[in-house]
């Protein structure tokens, strides 16, 4: 009985080791930095859904390396601005790229 609850215990911790080494994309040097970049992607979102001026279901943040980019679609060029407003004002944020279009 001990060994298979031994056994079971050292399986999950290396299913553990081994899932959280998956969360790490491309590009990224630990595990630290993509908790970092969820949280500031998240914290956007959030931000923009407080926000009226900006329609947060047509705009997609992503976030790598602190670096957060902008796309999708904006009423107008008001709506653009203030969600690149709103992601620079998010702690944590080195640069924003603003790929949001503008929808004729």
């Amino acid at each position: 009985m001990i060994i298979r609850t031994t056994l079971a215990a050292a399986v999950a911790a290396v299913a553990l080791l081994t899932a959280s080494g998956c969360a790490v994309t491309r590009g990224q040097e630990t595990v630290g930095a993509y908790v970092d970049d969820t949280a500031i992607t998240t914290s956007v979102k959030a931000r923009f859904v407080e926000n009226k001026q900006v329609d947060a279901s047509s705009i997609r943040v992503e976030t790598l390396k602190g670096v957060v980019m902008l796309s999708g679609f904006a009423k107008n060029a008001t709506e653009r601005t203030t969600a690149e407003s709103i992601a620079r004002a998010v702690n944590g944020v080195k640069a924003v790229k603003n790929e949001i279009a503008i929808r004729p």
